[in-house]
């Protein structure tokens, strides 16, 4: 037997071999989703480090990171780092926003609507509340991201009226945490929320979801 052909004799042997596995995974996607969803509503509190990436074919990509902090479905915090002191709050009855560097002078607040978490904002609540009743699940690949194993899975809007097409997450196979998440808005734009030094279950002020509005800058009810 020539050097190619024990070459490609390995290669079928080695495609034989984790084919299996690639298919078992795929038809447990829904129960990995499953997972993560129980770990995810069972957390008393989240706070990570984030990186957000949005890239918008109509606009130049933008680029953000800071510190997030979650406590139940109805409490978010995002404290941007950069740009600095921007901020997002979700105190359960209000959600605030304030970015200066776009829109100085200026905090929107709008209501939080009844019946599940504020998309755009609490990505996490939307992705991972009742995902089986909001979307078809189906299993990319197994990877690594910051060194820890996850599984890659694509969850597709299942019922009408989600405002995007489609989300990728990467869920640690440890603790079940999502450590990634992109989501694509039906106007081709996408958004990438990336993770890192992710604590739960740690005491959370409840200062952490107060915003402050900050002296000469109006509120603006949307």
């Amino acid at each position: 037997m020539t050097t190619r052909a024990l070459a490609r004799v390995v290669l079928l042997s080695v495609a034989a071999l984790t084919a299996p596995i690639a298919v078992a995974r795929g038809q447990d996607a829904q129960a990995i989703v499953g997972r993560s969803s129980r770990v995810y509503r069972s957390l008393s509190s989240l706070k990570a480090d984030f990186v957000q990436l949005i890239d918008n074919p109509m606009i130049d990509s933008a680029e953000s990171r800071g510190t997030l902090v979650q406590a139940g479905p109805d409490k978010l915090a995002m404290r941007f780092t950069d740009p600095p002191g921007e901020a997002i709050v979700i105190d359960g009855r209000y959600v605030w926003i304030y970015t200066p560097s776009t829109t100085p002078g200026q905090v929107i607040r709008m209501g939080v609507p009844s019946g599940g978490p504020v998309y755009g904002y609490n990505m996490l609540g939307w992705l991972l509340d009742r995902p089986a009743e909001r979307y078809t699940t189906s299993y990319m690949r197994g990877d690594r991201l910051d060194g820890r194993r996850v599984d890659v899975v694509q969850l597709v809007p299942a019922v009408p009226d989600l405002p995007f097409e489609r989300a990728v997450l990467w869920l640690d196979r440890d603790d079940g945490l999502p450590r990634r998440l992109e989501i694509t808005e039906h106007s081709g734009a996408t958004r990438t929320l990336t993770l890192r030094r992710v604590r739960v279950n740690q005491p959370v002020p409840d200062k952490t979801f107060t915003f402050q509005v900050p002296a000469g800058v109006r509120v603006v009810e949307r």
